[in-house]
């Protein structure tokens, strides 16, 4: 696999950090999760949804990882941590700013005893910068970033339904790791990889953002449709509702033909999708009444037929079971002590070579404690005493 033989230390909780340390798990990677004694991840309280009692938010999180307990405010844990990351080739955290100073875990210490140690910090503003200090939550993010400024109707902000700020942090944290991981190959050495839910969506709001300079205006939200694209929204068939996505002037072209609509072909306003977004007020209420004729059916098939892209509104269900998503093994089972036939989204790349496994299921709290302390030469007494100590 891409990272067999790679050792991942993840002393990260809820889900930006998790999902890097998941990530880099699926392409190969064996990664430890270190949890405070008896509390564990708090992602395992993030109740509901459960599954036989299980957190599906933990579930989602943490597949082809072991878990081990670990007091990192003990001496004992703090030299537990010391003696793995001699071998570590990848740490991941996700503390406040200031706290892994506190608790001996952090980049300037661990890189004495590991100079190849690659350590990712993920944090909800950086670790850097005059709001370094504060703590990031996605809603949070997602309201400071801009995003939901640009989401919903004008005046009605709306949040993403998934945690994009945590998602997309994470997914760029593994990325980072992959490249430094690369120079690592070239220099010898381990570096600092400084990811934040901040940057991660300021990223995410890509042409947006551009436009803010180019203006002088910050975008305004567009509720269901696009500042830049028309017909480019959703509109209701006589049935339920569709999108209708023309995202240029051959496609506007294509959609007239398709559907019998000559007549807006010979419009001059209408002409090219500049004229189409300056004119929108009196277009899309012509489209709306004539796709609201149709059944959805009636129009997909139609316009499926032409490659003009369109498509239903589907529910989470109806997506996760679509014959594409399934066709795509977008899902996986795994196999759970607890959670009978858990199933999960799947790591999303298809590599024709390496590709992605699943190995161990998402881990019971401390479930592997033991496996990995007696790899550092504890025999069971020792670790026994540990338990009773609260180092465990």
């Amino acid at each position: 696999m891409p990272l067999e033989g790679i050792k991942v230390l993840e002393l990260a909780r809820t889900l930006a950090g998790p999902i890097s340390g998941q990530l880099l798990g699926d392409l190969g990677a064996e990664v430890i999760k270190v949890e405070q004694p008896e509390i564990g991840d708090e992602s395992r309280r993030f109740i509901p949804p459960e599954w036989n009692g299980e957190s599906c938010y933990f579930l989602s999180s943490n597949r082809n990882k072991k878990s081990i307990t670990l007091n990192l405010k003990t001496e004992q844990g703090r030299n537990i941590i010391y003696e793995i990351i001699k071998d570590t080739d990848i740490l991941i955290e996700n503390f406040r700013t200031g706290a892994t100073e506190k608790l001996g875990t952090d980049y300037q210490t661990l890189k004495k005893i590991n100079p190849r140690l690659i350590y990712l910090s993920v944090s909800g503003f950086g670790r850097t910068g005059p709001e370094k200090y504060r703590a990031g939550y996605d809603l949070l993010l997602q309201g400071y970033s801009g995003l939901m400024s640009t989401t919903g109707e004008l005046g009605i902000p709306y949040k993403v339904g998934p945690s994009i700020a945590d998602m997309s942090a994470g997914i760029l944290g593994a990325f980072g790791v992959l490249a430094a991981l690369l120079a690592r190959d070239k220099t010898g050495e381990g570096q600092f990889v400084d990811c934040s839910l901040l940057d991660s969506q300021i990223m995410m709001l890509n042409y947006l953002a551009t436009s803010y300079f180019a203006t002088g205006s910050s975008p305004e939200p567009m509720g269901q449709a696009h500042n830049s694209l028309v017909p480019y929204q959703v509109f209701k068939a006589r049935d339920k509702n569709i999108i209708l996505a023309v995202g240029n002037d051959s496609l506007w072209v294509k959609l007239c033909k398709a559907m019998g609509w000559g007549d807006l072909l010979e419009i001059e306003e209408y002409r090219t999708n500049q004229s189409r977004v300056a004119n929108r007020e009196k277009l899309v209420p012509i489209l709306s009444e004539r796709l609201g004729q149709l059944t959805s059916e009636e129009i997909c098939h139609t316009l499926d037929q032409t490659g003009v892209p369109c498509g239903p509104i589907n529910s989470v269900g109806d997506a996760v079971t679509s014959p594409q998503a399934v066709a795509r093994n977008m899902m996986v089972e795994i196999n759970h002590p607890i959670v009978k036939n858990l199933v999960t989204p799947a790591f999303p790349v298809k590599l024709s070579a390496t590709p992605a496994t699943v190995r161990q299921h998402p881990p019971l709290l401390g479930e592997h404690t033991e496996e990995v302390l007696s790899t550092l030469g504890l025999g069971k007494e020792e670790i026994a005493m540990m338990r009773r100590e609260g180092v465990i």
